[in-house]
């Protein structure tokens, strides 16, 4: 089986405009979900990552690496920095006002990420085209021009909120639906591009 990489954009997609309601730059994109684990506030053993809108469509995103996120002794574990780069390419799909998820993605270790330090990711959208968006992420160490220590690709696609409704644990669609803290992530994307 030969392997095709599906995070590299086709020359069909468009590098994307920035919705004219996407949240300002600079602005704390906050949590889409309380219970997310990489961005809720309610989730005690998550990333808590603060994630701010660019002047693109792009993010930038931090996560303090703790005890917690230990792989190797005071090191970061590489799935969790990939998780970290997935949500902070997710959530450029606010500067789209697109609701997606994950199809692929890809990360590339460049250096260790030590315990104590804080990894700085800036992720941007690389193409359009239909339903699928690709991305493109950097993670600095310590300041956003610092040294790069991983970097990743991904290809997410588009989805209507229902896919959430339709796959999601009934219990948590129920709970989501019914906290006003919750409710607020879907009228983020009333507005269809």
């Amino acid at each position: 089986m030969s392997h095709v990489s599906s995070v590299e954009p086709p020359a069909r997609a468009e590098l994307p405009e920035r919705h004219p309601q996407s949240p300002a730059p600079g602005t704390h994109l906050g949590s889409h979900y309380q219970h997310c684990f990489g961005c809720g506030d309610e989730q005690p053993g998550g990333l808590h990552m603060d994630i701010r809108a660019g002047s693109g469509v792009d993010v930038l995103g931090e996560l303090v690496v703790g005890e917690t996120h230990q792989g190797a002794p005071g090191l970061a574990h590489g799935g969790l920095l990939a998780a970290a780069f997935d949500e902070a390419m997710g959530a450029v799909n606010w500067m789209l006002r697109r609701p997606a998820v994950t199809a692929r993605l890809e990360t590339d270790f460049r250096r260790p990420v030590p315990v104590g330090s804080t990894l700085y990711i800036v992720a941007r959208c690389v193409g359009v085209s239909g339903r699928k968006i690709w991305l493109r992420a950097e993670g600095h160490i310590d300041a956003p021009d610092g040294p790069v220590a991983v970097e990743a690709s991904a290809l997410f696609l588009a989805v209507g909120l229902e896919h959430f409704a339709s796959h999601g644990r009934p219990e948590d669609v129920a709970r989501a639906r019914s906290d006003p803290a919750e409710r607020s992530y879907a009228r983020v994307f009333e507005v269809n591009p």
